[in-house]
């Protein structure tokens, strides 16, 4: 009886294991960014064009925006206003103004 309760249990843990994966290994898409968001990142694209050129040329997606946000001190205005919209990164405090 012992032994097929842990048969059971080690079958349902893997079960889950198996589920939360693709099947090329790599974790499942989250969710997509809601419209807000885009809306954001669109702005941010557009008042960061010329910073983006200078400070993070070739970087793209998640790069960039680190990229972006890792040169803060010498972004112009505008382009820090629009990042300053965008929710920070978890783990991280918004900087201070």
């Amino acid at each position: 009886m012992k032994l097929s309760v842990i048969f059971l249990v080690a079958a349902l843990a893997a079960a889950g294991t198996v589920r939360a994966q693709t099947p090329d290994g790599s974790s499942p898409p989250s969710a997509p960014p809601s419209a807000d968001l885009q809306a954001v990142h669109r702005a941010v694209m557009q008042a960061c064009a010329t910073d983006i050129n200078s400070q993070c040329p070739g970087k793209k997606r998640h790069e960039l925006m680190m990229c972006l946000r890792s040169n803060a001190d010498k972004l112009s205005a505008g382009c820090n206003d629009a990042m300053s919209k965008l929710p920070q990164p978890p783990g991280r405090a918004a900087p201070a103004q």
